[in-house]
């Protein structure tokens, strides 16, 4: 298996992809399909962090990373990650969180927030978001709203309320 930048010749298939994965989840509105199509228009779009696992020719997984703003400090969120169900708890969602994270620290980011699994995300070294000081924008429970660092206090003098691209609002 092979995580590579996606490319426009595979929209069509990451489009299905994602929505497959997500058609049986319960935490959902069923369109993280469509964010995506927006977020790749968007200002908040980084090539380098829209990612596909791909095996034999055939895409298995993605992950998407676009930029959000904590007071006047770019951050990053995780957005979605999404796995072909015949291929989940298979490593590919974790190889991908794993690269993203990789290149988002060789690009000087330094942190990543994330609305997931709590039992999940805290394994890649997330963790309450309460404990950066850095919040939602939404109600959401404190346990699924996550941040990550990047490196070292890499977070240390930022805070603030999460303001996502305005296609995650739509």
């Amino acid at each position: 298996m092979i995580i590579r930048a996606e490319k426009p010749s595979d929209y069509k298939e990451v489009y299905n992809l994602i929505k497959e994965a997500f058609q049986d989840e319960e935490h959902t509105d069923h369109k993280e399909q469509d964010l995506v199509c927006k977020l790749r228009k968007s200002d908040n779009f980084i090539p380098e962090l829209s990612l596909v696992a791909e095996k034999d020719g055939k895409i298995l997984g993605h992950i998407l990373f676009t930029t959000i703003l904590v007071n006047t400090e770019t951050l990053l969120a995780l957005a979605p990650v999404a796995v072909l169900n015949a291929n989940k708890k298979t490593g590919i969602g974790s190889a991908l969180i794993n690269e993203g994270h990789k290149i988002a620290e060789q690009l000087g980011h330094k942190g990543i927030v994330v609305l997931g699994h709590e039992q999940y995300y805290p394994r890649f070294g997330y963790s309450i978001s309460e404990k950066y000081r850095i919040t939602p924008p939404f109600d959401v429970p404190k346990e699924n709203f996550m941040v990550k660092e990047l490196y070292k206090d890499s977070l240390l003098n930022i805070q603030g309320v999460v303001v996502y691209a305005k296609e995650f609002l739509d």
